[in-house]
């Protein structure tokens, strides 16, 4: 028996979801396997470093969803605009949805294992830059890089930062990290 798949529109009309963290991807409700001990220390390093220069409710983790390419995705971080701030204010869910406003950056921290490289570096970063997020970085803790991304003409221009980089965004004045402290924050 072949199972029935959901629509989009299906699975934004859940009341409860499960207990897990969970993506959508083509038609399925995909479970996210917990995140390694070193993923949440860096997802959490970036989330206190962007709090000192931001109001803490345009800086999200991984419990706000969004829509892209017709799936839900949960980055890891987001850094998202006051535009978007007041378009998800009283929603009964925490859902980014395709008519509201782009985050302005998305950060994902790479698990180990080849399909959680393709889906950062491969497929997020197809959906994200269709979606018109104007940066996205990448943390990849096993291969000790941060590849940042910059969306230029609807497309992603990408420059790879090793340990002796420095991270600085261009929207985000205040913000300089050594990528060695982002792959290795001090505990």
């Amino acid at each position: 028996m072949v199972a029935t798949k959901l629509s989009l529109v299906d699975y934004l009309s859940f009341e409860d979801g499960p207990e897990a963290l969970c993506e959508f991807v083509d038609g399925e409700i995909i479970e996210m396997p917990p995140e390694s001990e070193g993923n949440v220390l860096v997802a959490g390093y970036l989330m206190a470093q962007f709090l000192k220069v931001l109001p803490f409710n345009r800086v999200r983790r991984n419990e706000t969803e969004m829509i892209v390419a017709g799936r839900a995705r949960l980055p890891d971080l987001m850094i998202i605009g006051e535009d978007l701030v007041t378009a998800l204010a009283g929603r009964r869910r925490s859902t980014i949805t395709e008519e509201m406003p782009a985050p302005l950056l998305v950060v994902e921290v790479v698990s180990p294992g080849k399909e959680n490289e393709d889906r950062d570096y491969r497929y997020k970063r197809s959906e994200y830059a269709a979606r018109g997020i104007p940066e996205y970085w990448i943390v990849d803790p096993a291969k000790a890089v941060v590849t940042v991304l910059k969306l230029v003409d609807g497309w992603y221009e990408a420059e790879e930062l090793g340990v002796d980089g420095v991270l600085q965004s261009p929207q985000f004045a205040g913000v300089t990290l050594s990528v060695a402290q982002v792959l290795s924050p001090k505990r």
